[in-house]
């Protein structure tokens, strides 16, 4: 068969994915198992494949699916704990009273404690916490959903606990036949997956730095009295100052602890030294920014964005609000440091070895080692803390698990597809397989300049499967394989392609710009929001 034919049906599932999703506004709960039927049907027919290699391929898929649904699971569970003992309204709070000006308030809230959030719990958590807290201290509606959506690149590449990486670009390649390459050239895979995770680490910081100006523009040009981009401008010494408090720790961390670590860390880091900054006015405007009076806003800027905090009947500590979090980092930190510990908690293992009988596909659930065990732990130990009881991990479970629900249906399918995708080399007719038919076509279609569009590639899985995590395990071996035609640096690649992923098709606040029906999309009428 033609080699551009192959390419383009190998191709064809996704394309479908896309078609279905933005043309046709199917729901994901229809389209991904469409996408998945069709693929299977392309593996029988076209690639050769045998029945029991796409039964085994698609067991390999759910059993990642299970170490992705787990990590979601926990980080969900943890947030969802923290709001039912009081804790997130405790840190809400806090935020009130450190400055008057606008531009200071978005860049705490947003950039640092949004990074923060997305580090630690990921999958949409910003827009459920920072946005609100935003509106809570008197944002317009509109401008909280920009600051927010605005934050949602540089640390989502490293979101709840660094799941893009570790799962995405990790159950994303074909670790065994890459291995037994990096085993030649006297690499190993743990090596390599991390100069993957310090490559995306330092390219984000760079550019990441800049976000907070850019935000403080945004806010004084499109909801300032005087529309003016200057008035942003007048605060870039702690604009860059926030940028770089998180961005250094967060590159640092990448580079010396792993991918669980750059946005937990960072925006941690970033929230005791930019808030401690601002009390003291340290580089902040001598002359403080403000909304005009909310009489005068335009009826678009408004809406029912809101969260319902618990309020405790006692006050909580600060400290004691913010150690959950705490102790989550150093549990992290401890589990991948210490070899000892390491090695306790992956005792603990589901694996699954040869599939079916086929050679090389196996999986392993590491309930323990996995960020949602200690997420898990730390949230038990967080309702024993802060209310003395496990009553508030009762209700935080119940609203857990409708979350998980529906991303649970959507990954069932799409993740399979991933792997028959990725396993399809072995076959009847003797042909390379899918990820590699498509890099050859596209590596010879665009030649050197492929590299340039790279990052364009984990935007547009990002666009059409709205998740950096499975951006990253569609595309990965892809990546991969053009850079090995092209003699490039496969871990530039798949770095370029992580860093492409960070933005997702459904990174917008329902109460601002719609509402999900069942999984879909619903545009508010012109000047209404729901």
């Amino acid at each position: 068969m033609n080699q551009t034919l192959l390419a383009l049906i190998a191709f064809s599932p996704i394309v479908l994915a896309g078609v279905l999703l933005l043309v046709f506004n199917w729901p994901a709960k229809r389209a991904m198992p469409v996408a998945f039927i069709t693929t299977v049907i392309i593996a029988l027919f076209g690639w050769d494949m045998s029945v029991n290699r796409i039964l085994a391929s698609s067991l390999q898929g759910i059993a990642i699916t299970f170490s992705v649904l787990w990590i979601i699971f926990g980080a969900i569970f943890l947030l969802n704990t923290l709001k039912h003992t009081g804790a997130i309204s405790s840190i809400r709070n806090g935020f009130t009273g450190i400055s008057a000006d606008r531009r200071v308030q978005a860049i705490i809230i947003a950039w640092c404690f949004g990074s923060f959030i997305e580090g630690a719990s990921g999958f949409g958590t910003p827009a459920a916490i920072a946005a609100p807290l935003l509106v809570a201290i008197g944002f317009p509606a509109m401008a909280a959903v920009l600051m927010g959506m605005m934050i949602q690149s540089t640390p989502v590449s490293f979101g709840a606990i660094g799941t893009p990486i570790i799962v995405g670009v990790n159950k994303g390649l074909d670790s065994q036949n890459i291995t037994e390459v990096l085993v030649a050239g006297g690499e190993n895979w743990d090596v390599y997956l991390q100069e993957i995770t310090t490559n995306v680490a330092f390219i984000h910081a760079a550019v990441g730095t800049f976000i907070p100006v850019l935000m403080a523009m945004m806010l004084t040009r499109f909801f300032g009295q005087k529309k003016s981009w200057t008035e942003g401008l007048d605060i870039l010494p702690f604009a860059l100052f926030a940028g770089l408090s998180f961005t250094i720790p967060y590159a640092l961390t990448g580079m010396f602890l792993g991918a669980e670590f750059p946005s937990l860390i960072g925006g941690l880091v970033s929230l005791f030294i930019v808030v401690s900054a601002a009390k003291k006015g340290l580089f902040v405007p001598k002359k403080t920014w403000d909304f005009e009076d909310e009489a005068n806003w335009p009826r678009e800027w408004l809406g029912s964005l809101k969260m319902e905090f618990t309020e405790n009947s006692k006050p909580m500590s600060l400290m004691l609000a913010w150690t959950p979090y705490v102790l989550l980092a150093c549990l992290l930190v401890a589990s991948r440091v210490s070899s000892e510990l390491k090695t306790l908690l992956k005792g603990v293992s589901l694996s699954f070895d040869n599939i079916l009988g086929e050679a090389g596909l196996s999986a392993a659930i590491q309930p323990l080692y996995l960020p949602g065990g200690i997420l898990m732990l730390v949230a038990l130990l967080a309702a024993l803390l802060q209310s003395g009881s496990v009553r508030p991990m009762t209700s935080a479970f119940g609203e857990s698990g409708k979350t998980l629900l529906g991303a649970g249906f959507v990954l069932m399918f799409t993740i399979p597809m991933v792997r028959i995708f990725i396993n399809s080399g072995v076959n009847a007719g003797d042909l390379a397989s899918m990820p590699v038919a498509t890099a050859n076509f596209v590596s010879g279609l665009m030649g050197d300049f492929f590299p340039g569009i790279s990052a364009g590639v984990g935007a547009l899985g990002a666009f059409i499967a709205g998740s950096n995590t499975i951006s990253n395990m569609m595309f990965s071996q892809f990546q991969f394989e053009v850079a090995h035609t092209l003699a490039v640096s496969s871990a530039a690649m798949v770095s370029l392609q992580a860093v492409g992923g960070r933005r997702r098709k459904h990174d917008c606040y329902p109460q601002y710009c719609g509402s999900f029906s069942h999984g879909r999309l619903v545009r508010p009428r012109r000047g209404h929001f729901t």
